[in-house]
């Protein structure tokens, strides 16, 4: 007995799917070749210790009420945010519950990394 060949109609349904995502990347290269800065760091506790689950925010140190960006820190206590590279001033802001608020400023000049510690000091620790 001789089997019929089974057609499969999954490619005729997949060829415009694939046509139409292959014209996604070309529109997304746009906003990669903006310059952009890079501002990264890592919460720590008291003594010392990579914080995870800390609240990161971001804002410009004119506008410090409104967020530009928001992130949770790693298990590894690290955070990134992308922003336009120029220059300009933010503030990077980490709480958590039962610490102190770790603030720092950080200013860009241009296409850059710039790397910020914060250290969470126990509210217990509160300066004398």
């Amino acid at each position: 007995m001789r089997r019929k060949p089974r057609f499969s109609g999954g490619l005729v349904l997949l060829l415009p799917a694939l046509l139409w995502a292959r014209g996604l990347p070309a529109q997304g290269n746009r906003k990669q070749t903006e310059p952009y800065a890079i501002v990264a760091g890592t919460v720590f506790r008291d003594p010392g210790f990579a914080q995870a689950g800390a609240s990161v925010v971001l804002a410009l140190k004119s506008a410090p009420a409104k967020k530009l960006q928001q992130q949770v820190s790693s298990p590894r206590g690290e955070f990134t945010f992308r922003v336009p590279a120029g220059p300009n001033t933010y503030l990077v802001t980490a709480t958590l519950k039962g610490f102190q608020t770790a603030r720092e400023e950080i200013e860009i000049q241009g296409q850059e990394q710039i790397n910020a510690t914060l250290l969470l000091v126990p509210e217990s620790k509160k300066a004398r």
